[in-house]
């Protein structure tokens, strides 16, 4: 079955208002620049994001953030976004602060069917007693916190019950792909994406260079295109523009 669309637009035209979405990345490494920027342009709002940041404040989700398109986050660091950390401390955005380890695994869950599963991560912290802050109000008062969650003790030891994550859309950005929508992300790329992927109900995946079927070894597929339903296949300027969240360098030394 080819999975190709025409354009970023047309992958995103069916994505509403309020939709919940799983965006792959890490910082803005894999991130998937040219649907958040036709979602940016088509004026859907309201959303509830699932990604382990939010960009930065000019590129990546941190274009939504800053037209107030996003209402609520799920992520597990707020980092180098000074906008996304305003908007949450000022009662503009809710925020689901969750362990980067445990966010990965309740994406992974719901891409596999698993409701639930339990993890030592945040036993006997707010992350299991509940009362983290969601959501302030205008005057720094907790209006929304964590709920308790249920603990169970196995083998002597006590467990955290979390819950899997199943989204309305799932957006990821991808080395290679096919028209079946098998995929290969590049080295660190593969972090989030996959799973993202695997979480969406209906999954759009851009590709920086499309391939035919059977051009991809079998042995070299990270995401099966079970996993994906729409690909958009990126111009060679759209694949190059990447960033850096932080550009770190020192002076160079002399021979």
């Amino acid at each position: 079955m080819d999975k190709v669309v025409a354009s970023a637009a047309d992958a995103v035209a069916d994505i509403p208002d309020n939709a919940s979405l799983a965006v792959g990345g890490f910082g803005l490494c894999g991130i998937p620049t040219v649907l958040i920027q036709a979602l940016l342009a088509g004026g859907v709002s309201g959303l509830d994001v699932v990604s382990n940041n939010c960009g930065v404040d000019d590129w990546g989700l941190g274009l939504l953030l800053r037209e107030r398109r996003i209402a609520r986050m799920t992520s597990s660091y707020v980092g180098e976004n000074k906008e996304f950390a305003r908007q949450y401390l000022a009662g503009e955005l809710e925020l689901e602060l969750t362990p980067q380890g445990t966010l990965a695994e309740r994406l992974r869950a719901g891409g596999s069917g698993i409701p639930a599963f339990y993890t030592r991560t945040g036993v006997g912290t707010q992350v299991a007693e509940g009362g983290v802050p969601w959501r302030y109000d205008d005057a720094g008062n907790v209006v929304v916190a964590s709920p308790v969650k249920e603990v169970r003790e196995f083998d002597g030891l006590d467990y955290v019950l979390e819950r899997a994550i199943v989204c309305d859309f799932g957006l990821v950005r991808a080395w290679k792909g096919d028209r079946h929508g098998n995929l290969v992300f590049h080295a660190t790329a593969r972090n989030f994406n996959p799973l993202c992927a695997m979480a969406g109900r209906v999954s759009i995946a851009e590709v920086e260079e499309l391939v035919e079927p059977g051009e991809i070894d079998p042995d070299e597929v990270h995401l099966p295109g079970i996993f994906v339903q729409r690909v958009v296949a990126l111009t060679a300027e759209q694949a190059a523009d990447k960033r850096v969240e932080r550009r770190t360098v020192r002076p160079k030394q002399e021979a």
